[in-house]
């Protein structure tokens, strides 16, 4: 069985500031962190690792320095990694990131098969949910989204059966492999990295991948294979502050001090 895991480094969004002027992301001195969604992605690939022997490559889109994730991923038990990184790949929108991402896992598909595709649900600096299904479409192959349990693995059918999160229920759905999942939160808890698990990680390679190994069109990828643009980015402005009730022995207080507060504000009339 071999996996592929896609793994992005995003902003940590407890340090995020925006710039007033132009309103734009302030990134000098801001951390930088493996997106939370895709550790778990990362965990749920190790834990076929465990259970069928499985072979992961971990892959990520983005500047040199996203080899901090790759390294991560490869300490909590991943086997190899790939860091996709061209200027022609940046400024990518969903679209095109899922390009240049299907491509890839293709081309590592012709070395050795790729059975599963793991992606975290989302990233947290764009929250769109569109680059795991949009990377299955690109492939032609089935897509599970928001899985939060893998049933059960029939290696010798090819078949997997999930668990899909939805808003008022859970389903069970089952497909063939090769497929692509894209995993919440709840699936599981991600191990930490052993210490002997970060001195290999140091020393692992990291292949680089350009565009002159995918050979993509650069008018279909980064900023000019991209039809969404973010126009503005703003930080929503306050109107009114919270208020504090009260705690310990003032708390049997705390409703009439919300009815007397809602009626300055004139939520509510005597």
């Amino acid at each position: 069985m071999h996996i592929v895991v896609c793994v992005k480094m995003v902003p940590d969004t407890t340090q995020v500031k925006i710039d007033p002027v132009t309103n734009t992301l302030v990134r000098e001195g801001v951390p930088f962190i493996t997106n939370p969604y895709d550790t778990n992605a990362v965990e749920e690939a190790i834990r076929f690792k465990d259970r069928y022997g499985a072979h992961i490559t971990a892959v990520s889109m983005g500047p040199p320095a996203a080899e901090s994730v790759l390294r991560k991923a490869i300490s909590q038990g991943v086997d190899e990694a790939i860091l996709l990184s061209d200027r022609v790949f940046g400024g990518a929108d969903t679209l095109a990131t899922s390009t240049v991402l299907g491509l890839a896992i293709k081309k590592i598909a012709e070395k050795r098969p790729v059975d599963i595709v793991l992606c975290g649900k989302q990233t947290i600096d764009g929250d769109t949910a569109q680059v795991g299904p949009g990377i299955a479409r690109r492939m032609d192959i089935p897509q599970l989204t928001l899985v939060d349990e893998v049933v059960s693995v029939n290696q010798e059918k090819k078949t997997m059966r999930v668990r899909r999160k939805l808003e008022a229920y859970h389903e069970i759905i089952e497909t063939k492999m090769p497929c692509l999942l894209t995993v919440e939160r709840e699936i599981n808890t991600p191990r930490y990295p052993t210490v002997p698990g970060r001195l290999d990680a140091e020393e692992a390679p990291i292949q680089i991948w350009t565009n002159a190994m995918l050979k993509l069109d650069p008018k279909t990828i980064g900023l000019a294979g991209s039809p969404t643009q973010v126009r503005r980015i703003f930080a929503p402005e306050r109107t009114k502050g919270e208020v504090i009730m009260g705690e310990g022995d003032q708390k049997d207080n705390a409703v009439g001090a919300m009815f007397t507060k809602l009626k300055e504000w004139d939520f509510i009339t005597a």
